[in-house]
This record gives C-alpha cells, structure tokens and sequence, in this order.
C-alpha cells in the first residue's frame, strides 16, 4: 500500500502594510507574532490557539515527512551517545582548601557540581545536582554557579522554560539545602562581595534587557534590594562581575563596539561605584586588577586588533592609560587573564591562535603554541589569583579535547585529561587542513576542512559547509564528535571563516557588517565555489548549516545562489531582520543596531537591511531543501521569525524540494536542555541533511 504524502501548512495572508523612509513594506504573516509574546516567554500556555495551531501543524508535517529517518535518527543518536563517556568529570580547580569539579553520572542529562579537599582525598560533597533539580520539569538548565568567599555558601540560578530569565537561589553547601532568598527575573549571574553576606546580580526587565544592577544582602527579600546601577540606553546591557585579584566588583555596560565601566570595592560593598572611563562610541575596555594598578585591554587610540594599557587605580582615568602590550596591527587581542605574578594573553595571527605568557616583574614573555594546521586552545577554568599554573585546552578538528596544567616558572605542562570516546576514534583516519578561498574582493577566506583520509578529492562527495559571520564571532577549529557521524557517511565537512568574525583580526569583524553585511553572505558562497573547484564537492551537493545570525547567513545564501546548495539547515534563524530591527520593544533591537544599523532612524540602513533580509528577499523561484528549527520561548530569535520565512516559501517557491519547520514547543534559543536530548536534535538536523544529500541508508 502506498503511503500518502501529507500536504504542507499553508499559512493564511493577513496584509499588513508600513512605509518607511518613502518605501512600502508588505507582511502577510506578521500575526504569526502573538501580541502576548511576552507572557509567552514566561508561560507558553498563553500562546495564542490560532498561532499554535499552524506551529503544531508544521511540527506534525515534518514528523511526517522525516518518519522514513526515524531508524536513521536512532542510529546517528545511538552513535554519537557512543562517543560521550556519560560519566564523565572534569578537570578538579584548586581553590583554598577546596578543589571544584563537575561530573556527570551515567545516564544522567545534567550536571551535578561538586567538590573535595584540596589534595583529592575523602568524601567528595554535593553542591548541586543538576538531575535531581531538574526532576519533574520539562526544561531545566543551569545559569551561573558563584561560591561565596567563605566556600560556605552556592549562589546559583536555573532556567526553567527556555526563555532565560534566570531564578536565583542560594545554596547552603554543607546543609544541602536552600536559604529562603529567592531572587526572579534575573540575568543569571551573581557577585559576592567580601563580606560573603552581600551579593551583586543583574535583573531582566518585561523586554527582556539587563538593564539593572542590584545589591543584595542574605536573609532579605527582593523587594528591598538597593538599585546600584541604572542604564537609561536600551541600547547598552549590564552586567556584573569581579576581578581575579577579588578586590573589586566591576560593572560593566556594553553594546558590541562601545563599552564603559564602574567598580565597587568588594570590602566595601555599599559604596558608590566609580567610574573608570566615560563611554565614547567605538571605544571598548575590559578590566582586570594588578597590586595598585588596573590592566585595561582596549581598543583607544585607534588599536584596531586591541592593546593591553595600565593605570593607577587611585586615578584610572584614560589620561593615564600607559602601553604595557602595545598595538600590534594584524595580531588580534583575544583575551587576557591577570595573576599574582602573571598576565596571560590569547591573541590570533592568521586565523591561529596562540597564548603568551608575560611575567609581571621582568617583562620576560614566551608563547605557547602548536604545530597544527588549524586547531582551537582556550583557558581553562582557574579558580585563583597566587599560582603560577596556567590551565589550558586544546584541540583539533582531529583531535579530542585536551587539558593541560602548565607551570609558567619552568615551563613545563602536564596533560591533566584528554576527552575520552569510548567507542573509538582514530586520529589517523581522518585530515584536518586549512585552505584559503578567493573572495569577491580579492581578500582570502580561511576555511576548515575534515574528512577521512580515504576520501576521493574528485568532486563526487557531498560537502557540509558551516558558517556563522557575525558580531565578531569566531569558529574555533575545535574536536566534535558529532560531526564524525557525517564525515564516516561520505560527508566531506568545511568551516568557513567569514568576515563578520574576528579569525582575521577586528577588520575582518568590521567589513562584515553593517554596510558591508554582504560581505559576509558573498564569503560564504565565494568558499562553497571555491571547494566545489578545487574537487571538495560539486556545485549543489553542498548542504550548508548555520544557526542564529548564522541561520540568517542561511536565508541570505538560499536566496542569493540557491544552485549552489543541495540543502539549507536554518537553525533559529535570524531571518526577518528588516522587521526586527525595526521594532524597538523586542529585547535584543535597540543593543543590534550597531551591528546591521537603525532602519527607524536612517534612511540608508534601511534600504541596505531591506537589500539582504531573507523574509523580504524570498522571490518566486527555485529553492534548495530547507529545514527551519525555532524554539517557542527564544528571547534572542524569537519563534516567529523562521514560522513567517517558511510561510512565505511555501506561498512563493517554485520547486519540489522539501521545506520543513521544527519548533521546539518547550524551549528556547539552545534547544532542548538535557545533553542526550539535545543530541536527538542534533541527529534530526543530520538526518535530513543525509536524506537530502541521498546518504540515508549509508552506514
């Protein structure tokens, strides 16, 4: 008997028209968008009927449509389950008498927090237990975890439906059990001061803006928190720290480009904050704490790439800001870590990153490094200030995650744990390389690549191509295991370093956006042809992935050379950006338009937005196959954005091809929260893209 093929969800046209700047904007789906959208990111019962039906109408079409992957889901889960040792732990961080570590129990979704005497001897202590908290709840991951200065106490927040506004709590460690303060709304971070009784966090406003900053004190409620710190600029976001050295709290206020900040004595918890430096359009600064200095990385003065600068602390004003590290155009400042006696920076050169250790009394530094053709390293977690240890991570697209201690004095290291996949990996079976395709403009796109080592260069194999491009993001080429279930399918897999990352220094960051976002969109296509010529893959057997701002690269690439790409994978896909930007009470608008523009207030952001939106771009043609994945309490890409693009694609392409939405009904922009159901997502996504690229029955 032949099984019947569903026919899709046809949205219902409900025109809405605006003009702007002179021009007429249609939307035919913008009812799509629940009027309540805010209480339904805190409840989504209250979604409106109308709108869940046609979202739970698209979720039973795709079921539909991908049930003959059902075997093929299981099998990919099965696999890359198999390659997560489920009782796994991390790394123990010394702090005091204390050394602090996470694990996870076979079986188990979610972490447990925990903790044993400095040198790894008797019982080990519960702090948190992630299964046993998230037991009863359909959605359940964790916020931050901040231990008071005394180790006494645990101040932590959890996320219970997706839309992360945060509850906190805090833990009394030894009792198991929780102080009645309950703070809601929060951004999910808290502060202690030295005291141990009085803590800093960041309160969510209704739009979903960390605009806020509160003190609280143990053993009050949070009504009676005293209001510290208020940004009036919906464009800039708070947040709330504490320097290494633990001196001072520092409060920091940011969009993407511009930054200021304030500190607060941490043994004197109630005082003013005081302010470092004004905020200047362009200028960023971070800070961190040396004996009677601050060090400050910063871009001032024109230091495209960043520079390291210090400053009294009596007076740290940018008067007397003087070089330590200087400007060093075409080196990109990553990041940097202070210590008692040393300051660590990561910095990038030719989209390969490497750590230079300096010693704070002599200015003697050396640099750590690697011999692979592309790799990631990262800090580790470090939990003090007097240690000569540096902690750091490494891999490869080959390579599992390893975990070394290094001694900065002798300059030795010591592998501390390397990620273990037990049901096999050989190293030796798979290249990882790094190739530079031409772009438009005559710039170089770095790109990474793996595959097996038997793979025919020929042009015959199917390429996975994954991009992002945007806010200064960069992909590190870091192991995944996942990705292997792709790779031993026939898949040959590629990253592409676009601009609107920072793998080229901030340059690279900046002629990737606003007036020049096309940059970002004509990279990723000039690297698919790029290894479609050099015999990677063929021109349309590309199945290209991307997510948030990368699920608009997404949009943006199937409207631009639709030919080149077998499939699309949108996952929250940042796709109605015309109309997003241009609604200000949505949480993340007024802080995004230093990345695509102002399209209220300026005639020429609007029309270079309106030139690339995906939703306002789709046009009666030929599209490749597409499968859109949003989350219904998403505060960063809000549900409707990919439910009205596929509305749309439905009502005006012209092809045959598969055209899928997947909405999560019970999360947010991470998708599911547990680690082994997140990896049922992930094999769905895989799914498709081997049905698509006719590997669905490969072993």
């Amino acid at each position: 008997m032949t099984k019947t093929i569903p026919m899709p969800p046809r949205a219902e046209k409900q025109p809405r028209v605006e003009t702007w700047h002179g021009h007429e904007k249609r939307d035919d789906y913008h009812w799509l968008k629940a009027e309540n959208w805010q209480q339904v990111m805190q409840d989504p019962a209250v979604l409106p009927s109308k709108i869940r039906a046609f979202l739970e109408g698209e979720n039973a079409y795709h079921e539909a449509i991908m049930a003959d992957t059902a075997a093929l889901q299981e099998k990919l889960f099965g696999e890359m389950k198999g390659r997560i040792k489920e009782d796994d732990s991390s790394v123990p961080a010394p702090d005091g008498p204390w050394s602090y570590y996470s694990s996870f129990v076979t079986g188990g979704q979610h972490p447990r927090y925990l903790r044993k005497a400095r040198d790894l001897t008797g019982p080990e202590q519960m702090i948190l237990d992630g299964n046993a908290l998230a037991k009863g709840r359909a959605y359940f991951r964790f916020g931050g975890i901040a231990m008071s200065p005394d180790q006494r106490l645990a101040a932590w927040s959890f996320d219970g439906n997706g839309s992360e506004f945060y509850e906190l709590k805090v833990r009394d460690v030894s009792a198991s059990s929780d102080l009645p303060d309950l703070l809601q709304n929060t951004a999910g971070g808290a502060t202690w001061a030295a005291d141990g009784k009085t803590f800093f966090y960041t309160l969510q406003d209704e739009n979903h803006r960390p605009l806020k900053t509160f003190r609280h004190r143990l053993g009050t409620a949070q009504d009676a928190d005293v209001l510290v710190y208020a940004e009036q600029d919906t464009g800039m976001f708070t947040g709330v720290g504490k320097t290494n050295s633990e001196a001072y709290i520092v409060i920091d206020v940011h969009d993407h480009d511009t930054s200021e900040i304030r500190i607060v004595d941490a043994k004197a918890p109630e005082a003013e904050p005081r302010l470092i430096a004004p905020r200047q359009v362009g200028v960023e600064y971070d800070l961190e704490h040396w004996n009677d200095r601050f060090v400050i990385k910063t871009n001032i003065g024109g230091a495209e790439d960043y520079k390291i600068v210090t400053a009294p602390v009596a007076n740290p004003g940018p008067e007397n800001w003087t070089d330590l590290i200087p400007h060093r155009p075409g080196i990109f400042l990553v990041g940097f870590i202070v210590l008692k006696n040393w300051l660590v920076r990561m910095e990038r050169e030719n989209a390969l990153p490497r750590s230079v250790v300096r010693d704070m009394a002599s200015g003697a530094e050396h640099a750590i490094a690697f011999d692979e053709e592309a790799y990631s390293l990262g800090f580790g977690e470090m939990r003090e200030y007097d240690t000569d240890v540096l902690r750091f991570t490494y891999s490869s697209m080959t390579t599992p995650s390893q975990v070394f201690d290094y001694n900065m004095r002798d300059r030795t290291r010591v592998l501390r744990k390397m990620q273990e996949i037990p049901s096999g990996h050989d190293p030796k079976a798979y290249v990882t390389r790094r190739v530079l395709a031409p772009a438009h403009d005559g710039e170089t796109i770095p790109v990474t690549l793996l595959y097996r080592k038997e793979a025919k260069l020929d042009g015959s194999a199917p390429l996975w191509l994954y991009g992002y491009g945007s806010y200064g993001i960069s992909l590190p080429a870091g192991f995944n295991s996942n990705i292997l279930s792709l790779v031993d399918r026939g898949f040959i897999y590629a990253m592409a370093h676009i601009r609107g990352g920072q793998e080229k220094g901030r340059r690279w960051y900046k002629t990737g956006k606003l007036g020049q976002k096309t940059n970002t969109f004509r990279d990723f296509i000039a690297a698919g042809e790029f290894l479609a010529a050099q015999g990677f893959t063929r021109r349309g057997n590309i199945v290209a992935q991307g997510g948030s701002a990368g699920g608009m690269l997404m949009g943006a690439v199937a409207n631009m050379a639709p030919d080149l790409f077998r499939g699309i994978v949108a996952e929250v896909p940042f796709v109605d950006v015309l109309t997003t930007m241009l609604d200000d009470t949505l949480p993340l608008t007024p802080p995004e338009w230093p990345e695509w523009g102002n399209p209220i207030a300026d005639r020429q952001a609007y029309e270079t937005i309106a030139s690339y939106s995906p939703y306002d771009r789709v046009e009666a043609k030929a599209y490749p196959h597409i499968l859109a994945v949003g989350g219904l309490t998403d505060p960063r890409v809000t549900y409707w954005e990919p439910a009205k693009w596929v509305a749309k694609l439905r009502d005006v392409k012209t092809d045959g091809n598969l055209l899928l939405l997947k909405t999560n009904m019970g999360a947010g922009h991470g998708g599911a929260s547990g680690r082994f159901d997140r990896l049922k997502e992930v094999a769905f996504v895989y799914a498709f893209g081997l049905k698509v690229a006719g590997l669905a029955d490969a072993a």
